[in-house]
């Protein structure tokens, strides 16, 4: 300003930038140093933070910002939201996207019965693809790199009727990309994944009545050429009762020792408890008083095994064929009711007790989860089911079996399980292992009557925060997303996890980033249909692949990233707010 201008006081200036947008605020802070000075004020800052991304007031910076300015300048620009390049190799579908350790490949799967292993370097290349047609299979739908990056998981589905649910995993080596093993999975979308570098849990389904099964999850040692009969390459894990025509799918393992340091500490109150052996955490009550007490599901649900001195199982399922003989039950009891009632009585004597102490007490604890999807009232996937994977278990070695176990064990309780009231349409671990987030699609206050019968799929899908440390949900749902598939033709929607952010496709041909600590939603991100698949690079979460049914996979960088690429081109002066004038250009 001109030496014979009266000079505004600060607090007049601050209260007159309040008034403008954060543009504008840049703007005038290029005016003079007193300007500058005022349109740098952390209280100024706050403000249009607050204002621009529409964050709740009771909601904190987030841990590792500097400041308000910086926090603002990291979500305007640190999303990946600008698209850099489409790649059309596949000719249909594309279903899933998974990334190496490393960063350097990722792999993709799609409908047409490829998978193909791409180099992520500054333009990303095709560097392998795999026909999987010749091994019977209709179509690829989920990959995984294993701890070393040295093999890569691949999972389809067979040829077969229409409502076939076979499905295999191959193995493939990253070094010749040649066809190390084959394993069934059934059913197809259990999909499997590693439990260490070298063993993968698979599945097995098998029928006891029409809507009563037993899932049957396997460890399978990736090198199944091993040419002696006292190497092992297969061992029983656990043996499941499912009930109401539900059954195990996508199965995923959690590292406890890496709790303790966690990239981002979601911070929560304390919304749910339980007591019983295993418990069930309920979704569907509104009040915290009521969802932190322990419900009394509807009938059929998860069952205490009978104290000592209670009936036998045996005795009780005497007393209902006794009941049903001498017209006492209820004439109103339906096949399917009674097949119901009569697995529950059986497997309440024929069930090996939960693990005690599920929540690890050792930072050091070699101890896994194995998380998956199940149910108790219908066939839709709607609880999640959690089951300690013991040091002991975590090889083959030992009886082909399995464990030894009791006669009348003949299936293994799950130690932990959290009722999502809803179907479950997409499950992700964050990098820490430490959170689980899970995306539910029922509509609210849902009454299901007929396992054969679940409910539609609700339009507006909700993404769940779970932490597996307390084993309580933490924060409150996201919402931004939209679906449309009637419930008999819904499929999974990938989502996935990094440091800072939450990414997941949808049905209104979208993919959207949400930042984990401010719960909002940041980018919409485009495609021409269903957006099935989302990858954050382990590396660089600045970076973002997405994946849709228009057989096309998007590349995603960050308006940052982008300038640090083209840093080699002639550049005018920094200006101070060039982070923002580099975006809008």
């Amino acid at each position: 300003m001109d030496a014979g201008c009266p000079r505004l006081p600060d607090t007049v200036l601050f209260e007159i930038f309040l008034y403008l947008d954060h543009v504008d605020v840049l703007s005038v802070g290029l005016v003079c140093q007193q300007w500058r000075a005022v349109a740098r004020d952390e209280f100024l800052w706050k403000e249009l933070f607050y204002r621009y991304y529409r964050v709740s007031r009771d909601v904190p910076r987030h841990p590792g910002a500097v400041s308000w300015y910086d926090e603002f300048q990291r979500l305007y620009d640190t999303i990946p939201c600008v698209e850099v390049q489409a790649l059309k190799e596949h000719n249909d579908q594309v279903l899933h996207l998974s990334f190496s350790h490393s960063g350097c490949l990722f792999a993709s799967c799609s409908k047409d019965c490829t998978v193909k292993i791409w180099s992520n370097e500054l333009d990303i290349s095709l560097q392998h693809s795999s026909n999987m047609r010749p091994y019977n299979w209709s179509y690829t739908q989920f990959s995984q790199f294993n701890s070393d990056d040295s093999l890569l998981l691949v999972s389809g589905v067979f040829v077969g009727p229409h409502n076939s649910s076979s499905g295999e995993i191959a193995v493939i080596s990253m070094e010749n990309f040649t066809l190390l093993s084959r394993v069934r999975n059934k059913p197809y979308d259990v999909f499997g994944c590693w439990l260490n570098e070298t063993n993968l849990i698979s599945g097995n389904l098998h029928r006891i009545g029409r809507i009563t099964s037993c899932s049957v999850l396997w460890l399978n040692n990736a090198f199944q050429g091993i040419e002696s009969e006292n190497v092992n390459v297969v061992k029983r894990l656990f043996k499941i009762q499912n009930l109401n025509a539900s059954t195990i799918r996508t199965v995923m393992v959690a590292d406890c020792s890496r709790y303790d340091s966690p990239d981002l500490l979601l911070d929560y109150e304390e919304q749910l408890a339980a007591s019983s052996t295993c418990p069930v955490f309920d979704l569907g009550s509104d009040s915290e008083e009521e969802g932190a007490k322990p419900k009394p599901p509807p009938e059929p649900a998860v069952q205490e095994l009978p104290d000592a001195g209670g009936v036998p199982a045996e005795h009780g399922l005497q007393q209902l064929f006794d009941g049903i003989m001498e017209g006492h039950v209820r004439p109103a009891m339906t096949e399917t009711e009674l097949e119901t009632k009569v697995a529950e009585l059986f497997v309440r004597n024929r069930t090996k007790p939960p693990e005690p102490n599920l929540l690890p007490t050792d930072s050091n604890s070699k101890t896994k989860y194995l998380i998956f999807t199940t149910g108790c009232l219908t066939y839709s996937p709607h609880q999640i089911g959690i089951k300690r994977i013991l040091p002991h278990q975590m090889t083959t070695a030992g009886p082909v079996l399995g464990e030894e176990r009791r006669s009348d064990e003949f299936f293994d309780s799950l130690d932990h399980v959290i009722d999502i009231h809803g179907h479950i349409i997409g499950m992700g671990l964050s990098p820490d292992h430490r959170y689980l987030y899970v995306k539910r699609a029922w509509p609210r206050d849902c009454v299901i009557s007929d396992p054969m019968q679940p409910p539609p799929i609700a339009e507006e899908i909700d993404l769940h925060v779970f932490d597996l440390k307390t084993m309580k949900e933490v924060k409150r749902a996201l919402r931004a997303h939209r679906a449309y598939t009637p419930n008999e033709e819904c499929f999974f929607i990938f989502l996935d996890v990094s440091r800072d952010f939450v990414a997941s496709g949808a049905e209104d041909r979208h993919g959207y980033i949400w930042d984990r600590h401010y719960n909002i939603c940041l980018a919409k991100l485009q495609h021409d249909n269903v957006v099935n698949s989302v990858a954050f690079s382990p590396v660089e979460q600045e970076l973002l692949l997405t994946a849709s049914d228009d057989t096309t996979i998007k590349v995603w960088r960050s308006p940052r990233a982008m300038r640090i690429r083209q840093a080699r081109r002639p550049r005018p002066r920094k200006l101070l707010f060039s982070w923002l004038l580099n975006q809008k250009s």
